[in-house]
Formats: structure tokens, C-alpha cells, sequence
């Protein structure tokens, strides 16, 4: 069958990958897609917002399957488009409906969602402008550090840690009277800080059945120690070693089942992925977040890991007949560490010229934020390149990818070089 990814970085890229080994796979599309995908499927200049323009392209190239990457459309709506027109409706689209996406597109709803189905996470109360008297009160009852979140989508910058009560405060006003953030901030949630280690874990559900993928852990600050500003992920590492049995058997029966028999009580018509953010407080699992799609650079190391045939999966997911795939994983450890532009998180220039691609062994390229220019591939984002590794242990692993980030080459590259520094 022809499959169009929808999205440009290192997930969908990822997600390229694995499609085109596919037995199923007649031809992939990617759109827009980077430099990266450019090599293995065609690239598309489309906006993944634009549902008639992808209606159009994907009756005009008989597409079967559309895998969308980013949040954005699905907290749009895609998914109901397409099952709400009748020449679409059929062409099986990986993703949950807008009512499911809520869970990533609003913390005030996923918060009221794990309340409502008992999942653990931490306490919380949202304000909005109109309350922002009890939200400084609240602030000034509870205890350092604060969490503050940008209701919605804030392109993963919508979340503050702050240690006193008048940072907190002014951040508070910033976010709903200044609007910071936009109309993502028109409600904020401030909740408990839970302090412990993080993983995330994936779930691949046709909304009723499920199965768990291998877990990762991201790195999100720029500087090395989790310092700095938050990035959209530095590197990643799959299995998390101290997600043992025990641990996972926890996740499983306290936040991964009642997450599902949520969104069946919810009717949300879920058919695609939950990324569950999670941090580990002594022994005990909580829920930081719901992602509706698989995160990036995590998607970089657990799909590599998936022996089983990808589309295949997708395919059973739309079919709701998950129940009835067994998914093979590689036992082997993968790392990630992603190269970016000088500058990034904040202000960073493109178009620099990257060298060395073709040197590089024993790894995978992911392009993230790449394009090409006149033949020669250049930066085109902040995030550019994830270089994954596979071996028998992380250590290993890492040590490929850190080996490879030095043969690659562009301006003002940086790289962090302590991934998994508190994994020792």
C-alpha cells in the first residue's frame, strides 16, 4: 500500500525507516519531511494542518495509511476529518480522534482524567485570569518548588519550575494576564512537585486492546547535568535499567490499564499511540503527562528496537485487532544523542553546510532539522541530527554514538556528552 507520514524531524523520519522495510510498503511519502526522509521515501510540501490538501494528495495517490507524527493535527481534529468524509474514511489513519488528543492538548483535562480513573499523579488546582487572586493564594499555601503548565500546546515550552513563591507568583501573572504563552496559557495548572527519576513509557492501543513498547528516557536540558533551558529532548536510551519487573508490573496495572479503560469508557476512539511521562518517587510510579503520539528523541530508540513488521502493526491497530500481534523486541540496549545548532533552545542560525554523514558506522542517522540547499545537506532547525546506536548495553551503545557525533560536522555544532549520566 502507498503510507504518508505527516511530519519533518527525527520521529518521522524514524517512522520512515521502519515503514520502508515494510513488505506492505509500495511507496512512502513523507511530508515535508527533511533531508533525511528524502532518501528512503518522497518528500511532499504540505502543511500537516491542512486537511483538504492532504484530503486531496491522499485520494489523488491512493494512500492507505497515514501515520501522523506531531500532536498538532491531531489535537485539530485529523483523525475526525477523515473518519467523517466518506471518501477518507477507510484510509486507515494512526492517531487518536480530537476528543482523545485532549489528553495532550489540554493538562487541565488529563488531570481531571487521571482523578476521575484513579491514576496516580500529582496533586493540582487550574486557574484562569478570573481567578488569579486564588491561584497567588494557592501559591502562597503550598511549598517550593512550584510547577506551573500552560493548559495547551506551547511547543513544549509551556511548563515552569520555579523554587520561591515570587517567581512562582510573577510567572503566574505572566502566563495569564500577560499571556506568555498565548491562548495555550489561558489556563494554568499548578500542581505538586514530585521529585524522583524519569522514563517514559509507550503504549500502542487500537482502543481497547494494547501493547506496551520498550520503554525510553529523554534527556530534555541543554547543558550537561540536566541544567539549562529545556529542549525538545538531547538523547534517549531504551530500556530504562531500572524499569525492572516489578516496577513495570506497577505501571501496567495502576496507570496503563485504567488509562485504557478510560479512553473506552470516554469513547474516544483511539487508534494510535500514548506516550506516558512518568517519574519514579521511591518505588512508586506517577503520571507527569499524556502524550498522544510517540515522543521525539524516544521514538529515535524504541522503534529500531521493534523487530516486528511495523506496518503491519499500524494495520491491526486501525483493525482493532491488536489482540492478535505478538510484538518481537531486540534485546539489544539503543542510545540516541542528537546534534544541535548553536544557540538552540534560543536563537540559532540555518543553512550550515553538514559533513561527515557518510563516514559514519555502526549507527543510524536520523535527520531532524535538515534540508537540502544545491546538492549539499544543511541545517535547517534547532534539533538536527540523532545519531542511534544499538549494542549488547547501553554503555556500548552510547559509546558508538559519541564516536560518530565526531565525525559529523556544521557550525556551531553542539552535542551533550553526558547522556545517562544518572544511570550509573
Amino acid at each position: 500500500m502507498n503510507i504518508l507520514i505527516l511530519g519533518s524531524g527525527g520521529r518521522e523520519h524514524a517512522f520512515a525507516h521502519q515503514a520502508a522495510k515494510s513488505s506492505q510498503c509500495s511507496k512512502l511519502y513523507v511530508a515535508p519531511g527533511n533531508a533525511g526522509t528524502s532518501q528512503i521515501a518522497e518528500n511532499v510540501n504540505m502543511d500537516v494542518n491542512d486537511f483538504e490538501v492532504i484530503k486531496t494528495f491522499v485520494l489523488k495517490n491512493k494512500v492507505g495509511m497515514v501515520i501522523v507524527g506531531p500532536e498538532d493535527p491531531l489535537v485539530n481534529g485529523i483523525v475526525d476529518f477523515f473518519a467523517s468524509d466518506t471518501d477518507l474514511k477507510d484510509v486507515m489513519i494512526i492517531g487518536p480522534s480530537e476528543k482523545g488528543a485532549k489528553l495532550e492538548g489540554s493538562k487541565e483535562f488529563a488531570k481531571e482524567f487521571m482523578e476521575e480513573f484513579k491514576i496516580p499523579t500529582a496533586s493540582y488546582k487550574s486557574f484562569t485570569k478570573e481567578t488569579l487572586i486564588k491561584g497567588l493564594q494557592y501559591i502562597e499555601n503550598n511549598v517550593a518548588p512550584y510547577v506551573l503548565k500552560a493548559d495547551g500546546l506551547a511547543a513544549g515550552k509551556g511548563v515552569v519550575i520555579l523554587e520561591t513563591a515570587d517567581e512562582a507568583k510573577a510567572e503566574l501573572q505572566r502566563m495569564l494576564v500577560d499571556e506568555k504563552f498565548g491562548a495555550a496559557s489561558k489556563t494554568v495548572v499548578i500542581e505538586q512537585f514530585l521529585k524522583g527519576i524519569e522514563l517514559s513509557v509507550f503504549v500502542l492501543t487500537d482502543g481497547k486492546n494494547y501493547k506496551i513498547l520498550p520503554t525510553a528516557k529523554d534527556y530534555k536540558r541543554i547543558g550537561e547535568g540536566d541544567t539549562g533551558l529545556n529542549t525538545g529532548g538531547m538523547g534517549a536510551i531504551s530500556p530504562v535499567p531500572f524499569a525492572d519487573e516489578v516496577l513495570m508490573e506497577k505501571i501496567e496495572e495502576r496507570i496503563v490499564k485504567p488509562t485504557i479503560a478510560g479512553i473506552q469508557k470516554r469513547n474516544m476512539n483511539y487508534k494510535g499511540f500514548v506516550f506516558i511521562g512518568l517519574i519514579k518517587v521511591g518505588d512508586e510510579p506517577y503520571v507527569i503527562e499524556y502524550n498522544v503520539r510517540m515522543g521525539d528523541p524516544e521514538t529515535e530508540v524504541v522503534l529500531p528496537r521493534i523487530k516486528t513488521d511495523l506496518v503491519s502493526l499500524l494495520e491491526s491497530t486501525f483493525k482493532q485487532s491488536l489482540n492478535k500481534h505478538t510484538i518481537d523486541i531486540d534485546s539489544r540496549a539503543t542510545t540516541t544523542v542528537m546534534l544541535v545548532s548553536g544557540g538552540y533552545p534560543e536563537a540559532y542560525e540555518k543553512g550550515k553546510e553538514i559533513t561527515g554523514i557518510e563516514e559514519v558506522e555502526n549507527a543510524i542517522i536520523f535527520h531532524a532539522g535538515t534540508t537540502e540547499k544545491n546538492g549539499k545537506v544543511v541545517t535547517n532547525g534547532g534539533r538536527v541530527l540523532a545519531i542511534t546506536s544499538l549494542d549488547t548495553t547501553w554503555q556500548k551503545a552510547l559509546k558508538k554514538s559519541y564516536q560518530n557525533a565526531e565525525l559529523i560536522n556544521f557550525d556551531r555544532k553542539y552535542f551533550r556528552r553526558d547522556i545517562g549520566f544518572d544511570l550509573s
